[in-house]
């Protein structure tokens, strides 16, 4: 099965639900369902500014039903999921070292935020429903490549969250037989990625000008996918009933260095910039997860969907994106975003 094919198939016309619309992979994956001919609801975080995110700048905000709202409230996700085929859910707190220090506001929105839309969509009748994880939740690697068997790690309150979110989420399956699947993608990278990862750190810093990189450590790998590769993994994994009641990398089944990284990003850019640890970004000794390595057989196996995007190609066109002047100046390259 290809992504082609589920997206001739199976999206056209269907009544699709984003919660996290207005973020890093929400935005994507609301322009690739909107592709694909689904009627996308898209729930953004509702704030005074009236601020979309990163859907004001998107050609789909045209053509989708944009709500504001926020998944810590079970009466609006009662209201959203109304007349819903399809739930992809990827609202949260998603920063680590903010975590540290605000880890209830973690709990309230990956935990409680989760339960609330579970609950919801059971009872409105959604027919299926992905909760999103993150590969933090296993933690630095005990085995590699890390299949969905490997043992789960809370290195950090944020992982924790996420941890209690996706068993959350899967207590539904099993107490209710809610058809939930749990997507758990690896590092995603690409174009609108907030400046508190490290790809667009680097880039937004060499294009800035800067003749100095500011990093925390940079010997441990990870398992980077570019963005349009975990949307349609995604899909893929809402497109079979193969997937209920699973938990499925999205991964690329392929480890780098954050050194690597940095050396390919800067060959890119023809760029002499030297590197320069900042203490401030470093994670606490027992925080840092020092190995990210994921297994994507079961995704393959499960829904015949692989990564199309190499990372050089991927960093390339993230390069491309970052470096245009209107892109760039919406970034703080100069501090440290938390």
């Amino acid at each position: 099965m290809t992504s082609g094919a589920l997206t001739a198939q199976h999206w056209q016309g269907r009544n699709v639900l984003v919660t996290g619309a207005d973020g890093f992979i929400g935005s994507h994956l609301v322009e690739a369902l909107v592709d694909a001919g689904a009627n996308v609801r898209a729930l953004v975080l509702y704030n005074s500014f009236n601020s979309w995110g990163w859907l004001d700048h998107s050609d789909a905000a045209a053509h989708i039903d944009v709500v504001s709202g926020d998944v810590r409230d079970p009466f609006l996700c009662q209201n959203i999921c109304q007349n819903i085929d399809t739930v992809f859910h990827l609202a949260a707190l998603i920063a680590i070292p903010y975590s540290y220090i605000a880890p209830n506001s973690y709990v309230e929105t990956n935990v409680n935020g989760t339960l609330n839309m579970v609950q919801a969509a059971k009872d409105q009748g959604v027919r299926r429903f992905m909760h999103t994880s993150t590969s933090e939740t296993y933690g630095t690697a005990q085995r590699v490549p890390i299949d969905e068997a490997h043992p789960m790690q809370p290195q950090s309150p944020y992982s924790a969250s996420k941890i209690g979110a996706d068993a959350m989420a899967m207590s539904y399956y099993h107490a209710f037989g809610f058809p939930v699947t749990i997507a758990r993608p690896f590092n995603t990278y690409g174009p609108r990625q907030s400046a508190r990862a490290v790809i667009p750190t680097i880039i937004s810093q060499i294009a800035s000008g800067m003749t100095h990189i500011q990093l925390g450590d940079t010997s441990p790998t990870r398992d980077f996918n570019y963005v349009s590769d975990t949307c349609q993994g995604m899909m893929a994994l809402m497109g079979t009933d193969r997937t209920i009641g699973e938990s499925v990398n999205i991964s690329s089944n392929f480890e780098v260095s954050i050194q690597d990284t940095l050396n390919t990003i800067k060959r890119l850019m023809k760029s002499n910039v030297e590197f320069v640890q900042d203490p401030q970004r470093l994670r606490p000794k027992d925080s840092e997860v020092f190995r990210l390595w994921g297994d994507n057989q079961k995704l393959i196996e499960l829904t015949g969907y692989q990564p199309q995007t190499s990372l050089e190609a991927g960093l390339q066109q993230t390069i491309d994106w970052f470096t245009q002047p209107d892109n760039l100046a919406r970034y703080k390259a100069e501090q440290y975003n938390v």
